[in-house]
């Protein structure tokens, strides 16, 4: 398993616990001090979209919002630590918690 994040070309990606799935950072937008083990991430991480109906494939059941109303992810990740906003539509909103470890192994493990 990989812990923390990974780079890919000119872009950052880590897994966020509260919408379990990856987030990606874009190098130039955002600053990163280079340590994929315990990364930094400035400015604040904000993730936005639209709750989709529960028999879609794309509906986000970890976020509290119903269909049609929007969701949010909003962070700053400082050394490693996810610090969720409690703007978040997620249960962990409000939380800090540890980067996780990717939760699919990377072709570079196998």
């Amino acid at each position: 398993m990989i812990h923390g994040a990974l780079a890919e070309g000119n872009r950052v990606l880590f897994w966020c616990p509260g919408c379990d799935e990856a987030h990606t950072i874009a190098e130039g937008t955002w600053t990163w001090n280079g340590d994929l083990e315990r990364p930094t991430f400035t400015p604040s991480v904000l993730v936005g979209g639209v709750q989709w109906d529960s028999a879609s494939g794309f509906h986000k059941p970890n976020h509290t919002a119903v269909a049609g109303e929007s969701i949010v992810c909003h962070s700053f990740v400082t050394d490693g630590q996810i610090h969720f906003l409690t703007d978040s539509t997620h249960g962990l909103a409000g939380q800090t918690v540890e980067l996780p470890e990717w939760p699919i192994t990377s072709s570079k493990e196998a």
